[in-house]
């Protein structure tokens, strides 16, 4: 079963306002097993939407509808899926009276226009709103040979959700057949996309059944699965084969299958090692520290560590000598080494962590480019360097230096 999404709105279509119930309503609909294959957002615009539904009612098997069932000129979502479907739309007596009774409750007269709230497309079953004034209308009807469904909701969200939870869902458990959604997100960092999809392409494009999707963020590849099946175990057996395909393939690359952060798998680690790590940044400038101190229970194996933005803190928090400073810079290898060294050896943690490097956008040189970056971590035994040269802003750099420490911790314990 496949459905479309329209939001009805010009303001969703200005930088100022967000479709949000999409999200909600795609939750609802892969719980029942739906795939949404589609969202579309339409301005106020009679013809457009017209056209929008036309389209979705040709490419799938649930349309769902979201605002334009206000009082306003603007409001036209009646209208238009009526004539998307070419059937009348009436206005209904038991809901018009039920309108000037809520008015009346209030001690207030109904403005004329709220009548066409009272607006019914011909064959549609009228879903009460407990929490507004705009009805929602469910339709189960035929188009050509195929089986279609039109759910008409309200646009707020204190009115769409609960309004969708008492008189779709119910419906839609009725009407659709068996089908259930299983899901899996295996995370690789520091990987370019190109290189994971050249690896994994082989193997997932031999499940046809099982949609992969490859997203790429900051620092992290993401490769999602998804299989819908009649029975539940049957899409989970499916997912879970090729999961275990492609862990076989990126081994030690992945380091997280069941969607958790890179944050929480290095405390994860640390914690069942029974190991500490203490910091000493400075181009991150806390950064590694904050986002190991987001993750509830981080003080078990975080001690915690230092800024140390300027070379005297450098020498003051971390032991940095002054002399090798000025020899190889701030921004080297060396300095990198001694950082991490000295945080270890101050915090007595089983690791630690040296960061320094060049985040921009000034500051760099022929030599020493911005984006040049060196990770330390020392381990008590020995201690591993790691040099790189990142491109992008500011915060991209940063990002991605936190991002290979992180990795650096993690691996140490593979």
């Amino acid at each position: 079963m496949l459905a479309e999404i329209i939001a009805v709105g010009s303001e969703l279509l200005t930088p100022f306002r967000q479709d949000t119930n999409s999200l909600f309503l795609t939750e609802q609909l892969n719980g029942l097993g739906v795939t949404v294959t589609f969202k579309t957002i339409v301005g106020d615009r009679r013809a457009h939407l017209v056209q929008a539904v036309s389209i979705a009612l040709g490419r799938t098997d649930i349309v769902c509808v979201m605002g334009g069932l206000g009082p306003t000129e603007d409001d036209l979502t009646r209208e238009a899926v009526g004539e998307a479907l070419g059937v009348r739309v009436r206005r209904n007596g038991d809901l018009l009276a039920a309108l000037y009774k809520r008015f009346a409750e209030r001690r207030s007269s109904m403005p004329g226009n709220n009548s066409k709230q009272a607006d019914v497309i011909d064959g549609a079953e009228v879903l009460p709103n407990a929490n507004g004034t705009a009805p929602g209308q469910w339709l189960d009807i035929v188009v050509g040979k195929h089986r279609k469904l039109v759910i008409l909701l309200p646009g707020p969200p204190s009115e769409l959700k609960p309004l969708f939870i008492a008189e779709c869902l119910p419906r839609l458990k009725t009407a659709l057949p068996p089908r259930h959604i299983a899901r899996r997100v295996l995370k690789m960092a520091m990987l370019p996309e190109s290189e994971v999809d050249a690896r994994l392409a082989p193997i997932y494009t031999r499940f046809n059944d099982v949609e992969t999707t490859i997203l790429a963020h900051v620092g992290e590849v993401q490769l999602h699965l998804q299989c819908a099946k009649t029975i539940l175990e049957v899409a989970q057996a499916r997912v879970q084969e090729l999961a275990s395909r492609v862990e076989e393939e990126m081994e030690d690359d992945i380091f997280s299958s069941n969607g958790e952060s890179l944050e929480q798998i290095v405390l994860y680690y640390l914690e069942i090692r029974g190991a500490t790590v203490a910091l000493a940044e400075s181009c991150t400038g806390g950064m590694v520290a904050q986002r190991l101190t987001s993750v509830a229970g981080s003080s078990r194996s975080f001690l915690g560590g230092a800024v140390v933005y300027s070379d005297a803190l450098k020498t003051e928090f971390a032991d940095v000598p002054e002399e090798l400073i000025e020899e190889k810079g701030a921004v080297s290898r060396e300095v990198a080494e001694a950082l991490a060294h000295g945080i270890r050896r101050r915090t007595q943690a089983t690791l630690g962590v040296g960061i320094t490097g060049i985040a921009g956008p000034t500051g760099g040189s022929d030599t020493k480019p911005v984006g040049l970056v060196y990770i330390a971590l020392d381990d008590g035994k020995e201690i591993s360097v790691c040099e790189k040269n990142f491109r992008g802003d500011r915060e991209r750099v940063r990002w991605l230096a936190t991002q290979q420490a992180l990795d650096m911790i993690r691996r140490k314990f593979m």
